[in-house]
């Protein structure tokens, strides 16, 4: 489940086994799809690998190239890169990155690594890694592609398998029916509530990412960032340290930040629009309720949406309980609760889960 120490899984036994031994240049490579999963894999490594005398560096797309040459140079021994960013360093005309002493390849979401196209990057530095290594793969889902990734490149592997279609227990999920053009009211409605502390909306585009963020702050009165590939790399990560130290508790994301990024104390996931499948459900789902805390989903369901939504509950083989909330019924829900004004003036709930008042404005 998200949230339960898988990088320390991986990090901690290798590790240990490479502690007390003698430097002998780059050993552990960890490749993984997005800038802001390898950072903070790298802080862990870094955090972890200090008592135990060994360097870590993130090798990652927008920004400088030097102080990462600067840092291989130095003679690390743990990188974590992104695929694109780790083989421009090794076309450079001038080689400094020796990988001939790799004893460990990590390959982390290997399932978003294929969906981002970084297959030919990942087959391009896996060939130029030595043969005698130990190889780990790591994947929320295991399509034919992934499975003929594992095959191209692990040799006799162990397979560990935990039931992935199933979200985390301890969260409560909910849905709203509400018509595409009301979406918008909807979200500051009910990020104007008290128990909204710590808010990741999810989008699809990421060209609607700034613009709901600031339609966020207009109609809630609280504030927001975005975060998605279009944000230069500094951009991003001042958005996630803002919302990680809660001076920003709104943040409209894309699934950059889907996979793998851990902020605690996470209290809500709204998916904006409906995810496109049941695995993007569960991870985005996977921000709040962190190793067993408890977390609240809700997910805008618009009548266009009614039939993907129903894959997704029927893929992690539950039905989500349907909420409304007066003014933003379409009617075509079915089955849903009561509106969230009768609701707030019989119990102070607010049309989700009942729990908590709104805020004056």
């Amino acid at each position: 489940s998200t949230g339960t120490g898988k990088t320390a899984a991986f990090l901690l036994p290798v590790l240990h086994q490479l502690a007390g031994k003698e430097s002998a240049g780059l050993r552990v490579l960890v490749l993984t799809p997005t800038r802001e999963l390898a950072l903070q894999i790298d802080e862990q490594a870094m955090a972890l690998g200090y008592h135990v005398r060994l360097s870590s560096v993130a090798i990652v797309g927008g920004m400088k190239m030097n102080p990462q040459e600067a840092a291989i140079r130095a003679g690390v021994e743990i990188i974590v890169a992104t695929p694109g960013r780790l083989k421009d360093h090794m076309k450079q005309r001038q080689p400094y990155l020796d990988m001939s002493t790799v004893q460990f390849l990590i390959l982390d979401e290997a399932d978003r690594m294929f969906d981002m196209g970084f297959l030919p990057d990942v087959h391009f530095i896996e060939s130029r890694l030595p043969k005698e290594r130990q190889t780990l793969l790591f994947s929320a889902t295991m399509p034919p592609k992934v499975r003929t990734l594992a095959d191209s490149i692990l040799r006799d592997p162990e397979t560990v398998a935990v039931d992935p279609t199933k979200p985390a227990e301890g969260l409560e999920h909910c849905a709203f029916t509400v018509a595409s053009n009301r979406k918008e009211a909807l979200l500051g409605e009910i990020l104007s509530y008290d128990r909204m502390v710590s808010v990741i909306v999810f989008v699809k585009r990421k060209s609607e990412a700034d613009r709901l963020a600031r339609t966020a702050r207009r109609l809630s009165r609280r504030e927001a960032a975005s975060i998605h590939s279009g944000r230069s790399q500094q951009e991003r990560i001042d958005a996630l340290e803002d919302f990680r130290t809660g001076r920003c508790p709104v943040l409209i994301a894309t699934d950059v930040a889907a996979r793998g990024i851990d902020v605690s104390k996470v209290t809500h996931v709204v998916h904006f629009d409906v995810p496109r499948s049941s695995e993007d459900y569960i991870h985005r789902s996977g921000r709040t309720g962190r190793a067993g805390e408890d977390g609240e989903v809700i997910t805008f369901v618009s009548p266009a949406e009614e039939s993907e939504f129903a894959s997704i509950e029927q893929a992690i083989g539950s039905s989500i309980r349907r909420a409304t909330l007066r003014g933003f019924d379409t009617g075509l829900g079915g089955g849903g609760e009561r509106s969230g004004g009768e609701r707030g003036r019989e119990g102070g709930g607010e049309g989700g889960g009942g729990r908590g008042r709104r805020r004056r404005r």
